[in-house]
């Protein structure tokens, strides 16, 4: 379970990459380490993913790889070689991927070789959950969205006070050393009117693998580190506030399918509170006296 958790968390902030496997292109992501792998693929009309461990390794290259005798970490450190470049723009000329579509999702076939001897592998990649997709294509390229366009908006703030800037030398009588480099104004209205017209035909013309540029990558690797890090803090903030408000549950009330609602909860702190046992007179005269100070306050602030 650590180790699928620990994959989880390293795939998130690998970036997407453009892949060719056969005739198509796809993009894809992975992460490899000793206890498995995961591999996301898409074309922008389905995503599929594979997460296997150890233990579906080792079957699985047992019985494509019938004549290789290798550790389960070498297989994987392997595997990581062959698609870590391709990922990575550097495809091995000796490895060759094909893919085709299958009743219960998207089938990769690897052909290789390892030790001089012919290396074979099938990812069986299945449809992935709604939740995946979100976590690690919808959430993020929104919030790449809203990073490019606070972007633009500085950047045609900052042009403005440049125009403003040149205008102002131009009034003082300052001139251009070198005609060439004169600019005209900024017109914001007009800027975004040949950019739809233009840019933005040429953009959406372009192959679908080529969403990910290099520095989009890193974009997606910076949206999804503050991603993971939000996660994480509102994971901590959760156990702090299981730890205040009482220890989790013991083996007599853990019956119940269904955790207690916050009104459930109120009326068993109220209970609990009500059915003090009698064998501890400490806690007898407390009661009195805190509604003594809670009435006291009261009127001191009312």
């Amino acid at each position: 379970m650590e180790g699928s958790k620990e994959l989880e968390s390293s795939i998130l902030t690998q970036p997407w990459a453009s892949v060719c496997f056969g005739e198509s292109t796809f993009l894809a992501k992975a992460c490899f380490r000793d206890t498995g792998y995961i591999l996301l693929i898409s074309d922008l009309s389905s995503v599929w993913y594979e997460s296997t461990d150890t233990e579906a390794v080792e079957q699985r290259s047992k019985e494509l790889n019938k004549r290789l005798t290798v550790s389960v970490s070498s297989f994987l450190q392997r595997l990581s070689n062959l698609m870590c470049p391709l990922l990575a723009g550097e495809p091995n000329t000796i490895t060759s991927f094909s893919c085709h579509h299958t009743a219960r999702g998207l089938s990769l076939h690897v052909k290789s070789e390892l030790s001089g001897l012919p290396f074979y592998w099938d990812f069986h990649c299945y449809p992935a959950p709604v939740e995946m997709v979100s976590r690690h294509l919808v959430r993020p390229l929104i919030r790449m969205c809203l990073a490019l366009q606070c972007q633009a908006q500085e950047l045609t703030s900052l042009l403005l006070q440049k125009d403003a800037e040149i205008e102002d030398y131009r009034e003082s009588g300052a001139t251009l050393s070198r005609d060439r480099l004169r600019t005209e104004p900024f017109k914001k209205e007009m800027f975004q009117q040949n950019f739809m017209a233009e840019t933005l035909l040429q953009i959406c013309s372009a192959g679908e693998g080529q969403v990910f540029a290099s520095t989009l990558q890193q974009l997606y690797t910076v949206v999804a580190q503050q991603e993971t890090k939000q996660a994480r803090k509102r994971q901590h903030s959760g156990e702090e506030l299981q730890d205040a408000e009482g220890p989790a549950p013991t083996a007599e009330n853990t019956e119940h399918p269904q955790p207690p609602t916050l009104s459930q909860e109120d009326e068993t702190a109220s209970s609990s509170a009500g059915t003090t046992p009698a064998s501890s007179p400490a806690q007898k005269p407390r009661l009195p006296v805190a509604k003594a100070k809670l009435k006291k306050a009261k009127g001191l602030f009312s």
